[in-house]
């Protein structure tokens, strides 16, 4: 079955400390990106398939470098991508690893996630081989999904 677990997602986050602000390498202007299979509002049941779309840039494992490349996160039920918590503008959205973030270093563009009944948050934030949020950041809108029982 192709779902990923948590742990197991977690398990390959490779670095430490990083804050959710842009980087010093620059996204390609025009760069987007965003859920392709789901919109805000959209009712499912688990387990939840999850489509990463990109345009403007390619999909690369984490710690390749190559130009006009980078690998998605995925935030669940977090603040939007430069909001903090605490209404900061900037805040650490733990790239380490937690439940509410996984790292897709392999550059995988889909996931299957059991997500318990009821609303969850979802955005996606692309980063550089070094998992840094690109200048401009790159992200998508959030969006709202609800998990019927």
């Amino acid at each position: 079955m192709k779902h990923i677990m948590f742990a197991a997602a977690l398990g390959c986050a490779q670095i430490a400390g990083l804050a959710a602000f842009a980087g010093d390498r620059p996204s390609v202007p025009g760069t987007e990106t965003y859920i392709v299979n789901l919109k805000d509002g959209d009712v499912v049941s688990s387990p939840v398939t999850i489509l990463f779309g990109v345009k403007g840039m390619g999909v690369a494992p984490a710690g390749i470098e190559k130009d006009g490349t980078g690998h998605h996160h995925l935030l669940i039920n977090r603040p939007p991508m430069g909001q903090g918590e605490d209404g900061a503008e900037e805040y650490d959205y733990g790239m380490v690893g937690s439940d509410n973030l996984i790292h897709y270093g392999g550059g995988q563009t889909e996931t299957v996630l059991d997500l318990p009944p009821g609303d969850h948050t979802l955005q996606l934030v692309f980063a550089d081989l070094n998992h840094v949020p690109f200048e401009p950041s790159v992200e998508s809108e959030q969006i709202t999904i609800t998990v019927s029982e």
